[in-house]
């Protein structure tokens, strides 16, 4: 067989083992939207089946017989899509036959289960009952970093799974001066001279209201709604099944407009990504798939808050929202408006926060994970070490668990070590944003007058259709001439909350 055949073969093979993946897919999205909560058991076991499928196909023989035969041929040399296929598809697989298949359908079914568990406890604010299925969780966790292998720290193995190649010590070499530079803006910040008025955000806002603007905005980012839904779950998510199919989610409160809004803003900028890869000939290869969660975040966390927190984005929107919520907005005028949705202040909620605080929620989690995987804290005293670290890191008390330990899906569906990949996406989304304004001097003005598509096209030509073709920190490289710093990220807020705080 010649170089070209195996490849071939295995493009064909991977293609048919992805198809088990994209149904779990729309399994899982069904868990989190439709599916009864007496599904659970039986879910928890078709999911469970499917993993099983998945990884002992993928784990064949034949794929690392198919991977021998095209790597070190000319077939994969330089950079070519090829190549990152053979080179991604060669690193998942030495990781994925280190685990049992027990094993996989195993944490499978548990995080399964333990998802529809975190959704109770998390409605009844009570942590104890959903502290058993934490150290479940945890103990399969750590069962399968043990089981691939890993360099200093259990945690690095799965930092893996989100972030190729990256490692406890880089994430924390970035957060480190990161925490110092936010720190000292969020000292300036809470003695400004000025303050917005956060109410505005706050007032009675229609959910069937905020149905139609939302919608509304998603649409005009670039969202295409035939190729993709909006549904309403207890944690927002966006799941790409396959080709034409890219579905988000988001939650409402009537009494806070920023909950859903941006929240769909930044699901839709991960489908957007999702949309942008190229799928249709690259299905289950990695030139067909985000090269890193922290990419991936990069392009929701842009669309959340370089665009929708914009000025020049609310030039164009707040006429249209003064006209959908009529009560809400009648005596509300464009800085005051802006004001609102840059308030800067300690908060609960991860997905709440603004950008100010929100890499401390990240921190914070990234620490805890940590102690969790090491058995340096117990599953059991988890909440009181949520409340404990908070305290010191925002000043202000837990007032319940919902609030705290409970308020992300992570850790109950087994996605330990995917946290840090949000500060690694606000890093990303800075500096490639950055370089968008080089290279579009009147982005601003598109924005002002509801153009989107400019910013849209330039993250295609850019980023999306590279797929997984090159590892995040290469990408960003390669887009922007520099390494990832977090000196593009505090240039942006500084002169944000310059402008908006008088600092």
């Amino acid at each position: 067989m010649s170089p070209q055949q195996a490849y071939n073969e295995l493009v064909g093979q991977m293609k048919e083992i992805s198809l088990l993946g994209s149904t779990a897919s729309l399994l899982a999205w069904d868990q989190r939207t439709y599916m009864p909560r007496q599904g659970a058991e039986f879910r928890s076991q078709q999911l469970a089946l499917i993993a099983g499928m998945y990884h002992e196909r993928f784990t064949s023989p034949k794929i690392g017989d198919l991977l021998s035969q095209v790597e070190s041929t000319d077939l994969v040399k330089g950079d070519s899509v090829e190549a990152a296929n053979v080179r991604e598809l060669r690193h998942k697989y030495n990781k994925e036959t280190k685990l049992p298949k027990e094993l996989v359908e195993e944490i499978v079914r548990v995080t399964t289960l333990a998802e529809t568990e975190w959704e109770t406890a998390r409605a009844r604010s009570d942590f104890a009952m959903f502290a058993p299925w934490l150290e479940k969780v945890y103990d399969l966790t750590r069962q399968s970093a043990e089981a691939m292998g890993y360099e200093g720290e259990p945690y690095n193995a799965l930092l893996d799974n989100y972030e190729p190649g990256a490692k406890v010590s880089d994430i924390e070499a970035i957060f480190t001066p990161l925490r110092k530079d936010l720190v000292e803006l969020l000292g300036r910040i809470k003695n400004a001279p000025r303050r917005p008025d956060p109410g505005i955000v706050e007032r009675n806002y229609p959910v069937e209201l905020q149905k139609i603007f939302g919608e509304a905005v998603a649409g005009a980012m670039g969202y295409d709604f035939s190729a993709g839904r909006l549904d309403i779950t207890t944690h927002p998510f966006c799941t790409g099944i396959g080709n034409g199919d890219t579905r988000i989610t988001t939650r409402y409160n009537p009494k806070r407009l920023n909950d859903a809004l941006f929240g769909i803003m930044h699901e839709a900028g991960h489908a957007l990504y999702e949309m942008g890869l190229d799928k249709k000939n690259q299905f289950g290869l990695p030139a067909g798939d985000a090269t890193s969660l922290g990419i991936h975040e990069s392009q929701s966390r842009m669309w959340e808050n370089q665009v929708g927190r914009s000025k020049a984005f609310w030039v164009y929107f707040l006429p249209q929202a003064k006209r959908i919520f009529r009560d809400a907005l009648a005596d509300v005028n464009l800085d005051a408006f802006y004001g609102a949705v840059n308030d800067v202040r300690p908060s609960y909620i991860r997905v709440e926060a603004d950008e100010g605080t929100y890499n401390l929620h990240i921190m914070l989690r990234f620490e805890l994970e940590r102690a969790l995987l090491n058995k340096e804290l117990a599953a059991k005293d988890a909440a009181g070490e949520w409340r404990k670290r908070f305290k010191s890191y925002f000043g202000i008390e837990v007032d319940k668990d919902s609030n705290g330990i409970l308020q992300d899906v992570h850790w109950s569906a087994g996605l330990v070590g995917y946290f840090p990949t949000y500060t690694l996406g606000n890093l990303f989304s800075a500096q490639f944003f950055a370089k968008a304004k080089a290279d579009m001097p009147d982005l601003t003005k598109q924005f002002e007058r509801g153009d989107f598509s400019g910013l849209l096209n330039w993250l295609r030509q850019n980023i999306h259709q590279h797929g997984g073709r090159y590892r995040a920190n290469d990408l960003a490289q390669r887009v922007t001439g520099q390494t990832l710093s977090h000196k593009p990220l505090m240039d942006y807020l500084n002169a944000k909350y310059g402008e908006i705080y008088g600092i």
